[in-house]
């Protein structure tokens, strides 16, 4: 079994081979049960919980795998100077139960949901997009440019966190990287100018006003994969082509249950599910003044493909 660590892990996933991979896994499916809690430690304010996710390929392609990702979530480890969650993706061939990878968990998520954001923009998008607004400051909103950059012409990078020094020092990392990028204090312009819009935050209340969003951009919602988290107001969803990773976001994510609950929209006004755009079942954008949003929860079919693509890139110890 290979030990994958988190630099192998991140090296083992180029967004160039990553986002093909999760295209390809949307397209083809695979048996995704509901994740299962487990309360490991009860003890109040500094119990250990874990999640358990996993996903198997489907009988009839040439190999099949099955993987399970493990998150343990320990609110009590800050006072313990270590980090409040960690997780581990195990790997196994699904015929014979042999196992076959363990892979850093905590990276492996992080380039999967940008992965997934920037499959859905090849879908949704302008061609011509290269303004990017990077909303957020943390480990998945770091790798954003560098996914979408695989699938639009991005060259203008810009980055508004609540933290501004947090802000500042992204945007020069993404300097360095290649990259036009700016720290932004004007989160309304930033938004007004931007051809695409990535919201990866912890947010409770609506950051992002609909009535910022220019004609023909794309919208990506990668936070609120709760109900008590909302990144956008109702607004944002007013007039625009609306389209989730999977039916699972209209049970988890309170971005789309408040504005449900209001019937700001309905069930019918989903578009479709990244499934049916990597199947060929419905089409993406029809037009270049049209409005765009993409709302992800995750699912673990990413984590999956993922951990295919390290057991096939990553170099043997």
């Amino acid at each position: 079994m290979r030990i994958v660590d988190a630099e192998a892990t991140r090296a083992a996933l180029p967004f160039e081979q990553l986002v093909p991979a999760l295209r390809r896994a949307f397209a083809e499916g695979c048996e995704v049960p509901p994740r299962q809690a487990l309360r490991v430690d009860d003890t109040p304010g500094a119990g250990c919980s874990s999640l358990l996710m996993p996903a198997w390929s489907r009988p009839g392609g040439a190999t099949r795998h099955y993987g399970v990702k493990i998150v343990n979530i320990a609110p009590g480890n800050a006072a313990r100077g270590l980090p409040g969650l960690h997780a581990s993706y195990l790997l196994f061939d699904a015929v014979t139960g042999v196992p076959l990878a363990c892979i850093d968990g905590s990276v492996l998520t992080t380039r999967r949901t940008a992965a997934a954001s920037a499959l859905a923009a090849s879908f949704l998008a302008r061609a011509d997009a290269r303004r990017l607004l990077v909303v957020g400051a943390g480990a998945v909103a770091r790798v954003l440019p560098a996914a979408y950059r695989v699938v639009r012409p991005i060259d203008q990078v810009s980055v508004w966190a609540r933290r501004p020094d947090q802000a500042a020092a992204l945007a020069e990392t993404w300097r360095a990287d290649g990259f036009d990028a700016t720290a932004s204090l004007d989160l309304a312009g930033a938004v007004a100018r931007a051809d695409i819009v990535s919201c990866a935050t912890l947010a409770t209340e609506p950051l992002l006003q609909g009535r910022w969003l220019a004609p023909g951009s794309h919208l990506d919602l990668i936070g609120s994969f709760t109900p008590q988290m909302r990144e956008a107001d109702d607004d944002c969803f007013a007039g625009a082509s609306l389209f989730v990773d999977t039916d699972e976001a209209l049970r988890k994510s309170g971005d789309l249950l408040g504005p449900l609950a209001r019937g700001v929209i309905d069930a019918g006004t989903i578009q479709g599910t990244l499934a049916d755009l990597c199947a060929g079942r419905l089409p993406g954008r029809q037009g270049a003044l049209q409005r765009t949003v993409f709302k992800s929860v995750g699912t673990a079919l990413e984590d999956l493909a993922a951990a295919m693509l390290v057991l096939d890139t990553a170099k043997q110890p």
